[in-house]
């Protein structure tokens, strides 16, 4: 009898504990993998980490590290990439300086050798530019169009791996 019982509670507890993963997995976490290096030099390539479903829930803002899925689908491919214009938002770059809505923005996160060339979009209601820090080698918003919210499935990442790497990146 004592047998069948301490059964009954590890299947409960096993139950209860793959419950909780999915949830969490679900609705709070993603898993992500880093590819390429259009994320250095903050971002290495081969980075593990998990970014936040809840934030992206919360609110996407300017500079924030988005996960995204070019088909809506977050079990498909994603990409690694940096929000730089919001909605309704005018992006410009001249002469490798951001200009959004006109007003100058400063960008530590880039590298010393990142170029960007010149070019200007205006966004609409559910877009958002994203790029790679690593702008040259980077395929982003500049090369698939501006994103929609449904394509961002989360932002902000944490890196577990490397240990090199650890902790959160912004």
């Amino acid at each position: 009898m004592k047998k069948s019982n301490t059964v009954k509670e590890i299947l409960k507890i096993l139950f209860t504990a793959a419950v909780l993963a999915f949830l969490l997995m679900k609705f709070i976490l993603i898993p992500c993998v880093v590819e390429g290096s259009s994320m250095n030099p903050i971002l290495q390539s081969n980075d593990f980490g998990y970014s936040f479903v809840v934030t992206r829930n919360l609110g996407i803002e300017r500079f924030d590290i988005a996960v995204i899925s070019l088909d809506g689908d977050r079990d498909s491919k994603l990409l690694v990439k940096r929000v730089i214009g919001l909605p309704g938002d005018t992006v410009e770059y001249q002469h490798n300086h951001l200009y959004i809505n006109g007003e100058y923005f400063e960008e530590p996160f880039l590298g010393d050798l990142t170029v960007t060339d010149d070019f200007s979009i205006t966004l609409g209601e559910d877009e958002y530019f994203c790029m790679g820090d690593n702008r040259s080698v980077s395929r982003d918003s500049r090369f698939y169009g501006p994103f929609h919210k449904e394509n961002i499935v989360s932002t902000h990442l944490f890196v577990f791996f490397p240990f090199s790497n650890f902790g959160y990146k912004d």
